[in-house]
């Protein structure tokens, strides 16, 4: 029987087995490539991928934060069906994800970093200590170098090169600076000795033991806070350079656009930004906001660095032109827009992810892709591109028509993105608005020319996007838009029946046993 959404494999996918890697770099903003015009950012490795692959304009995540925006990249499934939630909702098992069909076309699918993916507690021991964290391991991968958000194997790596003060992640505290004090000087570790680089140097050692086909992902924390970063990347920019900020006039009108933010934006805590610091981000001020942009632009740059480090070792030891490489990002990052820092809630700063795939077996180069495609698509693509079957329904269609050189005829014309802000632990979401937790949940569509935002139980949004691209007039309440919001909340329910559980929708059972239909 075949499965709904299996995908036909080709001769091309059936011959070849490349190497696959996979790297997510957290918190990296779609906006932030020269390869795409950014005003000051310069990404050279991650432009010379693209000039050898496919870069993709208008990428989204599915969900934010971190543990529900990787459970789309690694399932291929929207929020609305694999209902990681949070960080913490545990991934049910019965869906299958990147790892698990890697495994099934015969690769080690093996883990440089962390996947954030809380494990299913149905199927395991009550005291089981993988259940006492969501920063668990993607069912299907070997972790050959962990590196969770303690960085607790990367600070034992810097203490055995003569850092005796890394005992703790307040190495991240710049030199001179105090605790919770935006800074531009270094912290005491190196351009050298970043979590980067100590991550890049572990695949480069484990690529140079493979004899066979491989697997890898690696997940880099940058340029994920906390907001410091050694020379020469601190000061590479200066406070105030690249796009003006896309926000209102002052945090009391931004504040006052929506419930939503009236809620969630004094909450935001300082302390998740700067190592050290507290108080809510009410407290800094336009200044401060672009200090911090420029070391987020620093820690880019950093990233980007280590991406060249990669690809001169691929080539070095003969494994670029047999190595198909994806790049991109979990979430984005707010960075001063709207004057927020972080991800979450509905606008584009925390949602617009890169991606760059680069196929050796693909004749087309430089190819640059205006279609809005999806962190869900990620999965479907190696799937087809390494000729395997899912083992249960996708919401994501496979990018190999356009790594091909391919129009995608056909292809989805608006983004879609969901946002869970129940707060399971306190509640402090649900007393708020006086809300169910299942009520305090968002979805958005968006297009070229409109942004579409439906809360389950507060008022929509709609931005003209083509007059206010910043998202700053919401004008959903506008007569003159009541046709216009209609047909986007029709479009968005639409997409949203489309997109329910196909995974046995197509089969039915006959006197011959069970028949799967091809949609």
């Amino acid at each position: 029987m075949q499965n709904p959404t299996s995908i036909e494999p080709t001769s091309i996918e059936k011959a070849r087995r490349p190497n696959i890697l996979l790297i997510t770099a957290d918190q990296w903003r779609g906006d932030c490539l020269s390869a795409v015009g950014h005003a000051c950012v310069k990404t050279p490795a991650v432009d010379a991928l693209a000039r050898e692959g496919t870069l993709f304009r208008r990428h989204y995540a599915g969900a934010a934060p971190c543990s529900p925006a990787r459970a789309t990249l690694y399932t291929g499934l929207y929020q609305m069906n694999h209902r990681v939630c949070r960080n913490g909702s545990p991934l049910d098992a019965r869906f299958d994800n990147l790892a698990l069909a890697a495994r099934r076309a015969g690769y080690d699918p093996t883990l440089f970093g962390y996947t954030d993916t809380a494990p299913d507690p149905r199927r395991m021991d009550a005291g089981d200590p993988h259940l006492t964290t969501y920063e668990g391991v993607l069912p299907g991968f070997t972790a050959r170098q962990l590196l969770p958000e303690h960085e607790n194997q990367w600070l034992s790596w810097l203490r055995s090169r003569g850092h005796a003060d890394a005992v703790s992640r307040d190495v991240h505290i710049p030199s001179g600076a105090g605790a919770g004090e935006i800074s531009d000087a270094s912290p005491a570790y190196s351009r050298d000795e970043t979590q980067t680089a100590f991550l890049a140097g572990e695949f480069i050692r484990w690529m140079g033991e493979q004899d066979r086909p491989w697997f890898a992902h690696i997940s880099f924390l940058r340029p994920h806070p906390p907001f410091s970063v050694p020379e020469p990347f601190n000061r590479m920019f200066k406070p105030g350079e690249g796009p003006a900020f896309a926000r209102a006039e002052n945090r009391e009108v931004e504040e006052g656009c929506h419930p939503y933010l009236a809620y969630a934006m004094p909450r935001s805590d300082r302390g998740d930004f700067i190592r050290g610091a507290t108080g809510p981000l009410s407290g800094w001020n336009d200044e401060d906001f672009a200090a911090i942009r420029a070391i987020y632009y620093g820690m880019i740059s950093e990233v980007d660095a280590q991406l060249g480090r990669i690809w001169q070792a691929l080539k070095d030891g003969g494994a670029w032109d047999d190595t198909l490489i994806v790049f991109t990002s979990d979430h984005a990052e707010m960075a001063g827009d709207h004057w927020m820092l972080g991800k979450g809630g509905f606008f584009d700063g925390s949602y617009h992810i890169p991606l760059v795939i680069r196929d050796p077996a693909s004749s087309a180069a430089g190819g640059v892709v205006d279609k809005f495609t999806s962190a869900a698509d990620i999965f479907p693509t190696l799937c087809q591109r390494l000729g395997i079957d899912t083992k249960n329904g996708l919401d994501g269609k496979s990018l190999m028509p356009f790594v091909r050189g391919g129009s995608g005829q056909g292809w989805r014309d608006a983004a879609f993105w969901e946002f869970d802000f129940r707060d399971i632990a306190h509640g402090e979401a649900e007393r708020h608005f006086q809300l169910r937790p299942n009520e305090c949940n968002l979805a958005v569509i968006r297009d070229a020319r409109f942004k579409y935002v439906h809360f389950a139980a507060l008022p929509p949004l709609l931005f003209n996007l083509a007059d206010d691209p910043m998202e700053l007039d919401n004008v959903a309440a506008d007569p003159a838009y009541a046709a216009i919001r209609l047909d986007y909340a029709e479009k968005l329910l639409s997409l949203r029946a489309r997109h329910l559980d196909q995974t046995l929708a197509y089969t039915e059972l006959t006197e011959r046993g069970p028949v799967t239909h091809r949609p």
